[in-house]
């Protein structure tokens, strides 16, 4: 069966409305070595049963966090979900709801959001939380977007320290805008670049990819005094137990809500949060769902702030983010209201105690933590005697999924080892970790 519905005809028709005589007339813009100039060498067209059969061998080779032991986290965690949380979210009417474009016919999903916003808010130590949006890096793209319309400038200040995905957004959208972007290696070439430069923002992440957290509070200092905005990056279970950057008085707090009660997906899909002070509320990307009352005093939500291109706003949208991503964060908020404030903080506090473990045990093997005197929740950086890649890849062997090399994010974090523990990690994994990564290292 064919799923190409245009005939000669209908291409003829559509190319003449367009003024182009070819297909080849459209894509004119794209240089000709980044064109296919024949056809692909694909293997003959499978049957149905022969494509599911063929499908279901190719899934066989996948190797997921199920019949791994994972150690691996640089954003992304293997946490545990409850399974009341996806009996819930797979009910017909979270399911199956998009978009709230009609707010007074979408009530129910209005009322998820709203409550999700208040934790985030909450979480963030925040004034307002708007509707999510696709991932945590590209929260932090549209955070560096707001400072930059905010300020009327045209640089940015990142940490080295923050997730090189989040960099790598950063860098584009600022491109997009004709905005410079330095990265900083401390708060003191932090002041450096700001006394020199006129700055939007500064974006630090808390923890950053070293597990290290404690020098938020002089980014966020140095970051006012030379009159730019504060941006957080935060991992949502690690602001459980650390005081909230809103409370250090940061101007945007954004994140990656995945280890909220949603399965790592391969790397997708998930969801972004994105919280603000007061004075940026109408700066936010995306929606922001409100409360009110109708003449009967009843209670009901509405679309409090729509800063859509597709909504009335037009060239004046702050943002042309097309849709939040509702099912993920609904998973996240009825993960939150599962576990409440003291589940949350326990989740982080068994992984931290792990981790700790896990971290005295391998310094007493030879892997020797960077910055060793800095503190770390559950997630820390080690030296390795040798290839990282290589060392992942014997612990493949064994069925754990080792930690991140860091080399692979930059050069001058080759033959660093960034090491996650969850909740899930028993003590036995652990030991068994440790015990192959001797064993490796005496090889």
């Amino acid at each position: 069966m064919r799923y190409i519905p245009h005939t000669g005809e209908d291409k003829r028709a559509m190319l003449e409305t367009l003024g182009y005589t070819s297909v080849d007339e459209l894509f004119a813009d794209i240089p000709r070595p980044a064109r296919l100039e024949s056809l692909l060498d694909l293997p003959p067209a499978l049957s149905e049963l022969e494509l599911q059969e063929h499908m279901a061998e190719l899934a066989e080779n996948d190797q997921d966090s199920r019949r791994l032991v994972s150690f691996l986290g640089a954003g992304f965690y293997d946490r545990f979900i409850p399974a009341a949380i996806v009996q819930i979210v797979e009910r017909g009417e979270f399911l199956t709801a998009y978009t709230p474009y009609q707010a007074e016919l979408s009530q129910g999903t209005l009322a998820a959001i709203f409550e999700f916003q208040t934790m985030i808010a909450g979480l963030c130590g925040m004034y307002a939380a708007q509707a999510s949006m696709y991932d945590g890096a590209s929260a932090v793209g549209e955070a560096a977007l707001l400072a930059l319309g905010q300020t009327g400038r045209a640089h940015l200040v990142v940490s080295r320290y923050l997730h090189p995905d989040s960099l790598g957004v950063v860098g584009t959208y600022a491109h997009a805008h004709g905005a410079g972007v330095s990265v900083v290696d401390s708060v003191e070439d932090l002041e450096k670049v700001l006394s020199t430069q006129e700055t939007a923002g500064v974006i630090w992440q808390y923890p950053d990819i070293m597990g290290s957290f404690t020098s938020l509070p002089d980014a966020i200092n140095v970051a006012h005094r030379f009159g730019a905005l504060a941006i957080v990056s935060s991992d949502p279970v690690a602001l459980s137990i650390l005081k909230p950057p809103g409370e250090w008085e940061a101007d945007i707090v954004v994140g990656e809500g995945q280890p909220l009660g949603n399965h790592l997906n391969y790397g997708g899909p998930t969801f972004g949060f994105f919280a603000v002070t007061e004075q940026l509320v109408r700066k936010l990307p995306g929606r922001l769902v409100g409360q009110s009352y109708d003449h009967l005093g009843h209670r009901g939500f509405v679309l409090t702030l729509q800063a859509r291109e597709q909504h009335i706003r037009r060239e004046r949208a702050t943002s042309n983010i097309c849709s939040n991503h509702s099912l993920n964060a609904l998973q996240a908020t009825i993960y939150m209201a599962l576990l409440g404030p003291g589940g949350l903080k326990h989740v982080a506090g068994l992984s931290m105690a792990k981790a700790h473990y896990l971290a005295q045990a391998l310094a007493e093997a030879g892997c020797l933590r960077v910055d060793s005197s800095d503190p770390f929740l559950y997630e820390f950086v080690v030296k390795v005697p040798g290839s990282v890649a290589a060392l992942n890849r014997y612990l493949l062997s064994k069925k754990i999924l080792g930690g991140m090399d860091m080399g692979q994010w930059d050069k001058k974090f080759e033959g660093l080892w960034q090491i996650a523990v969850t909740e899930k990690r028993s003590r036995a994994q652990l030991d068994q970790f440790v015990g192959e990564v001797k064993a490796w290292m005496s090889r």
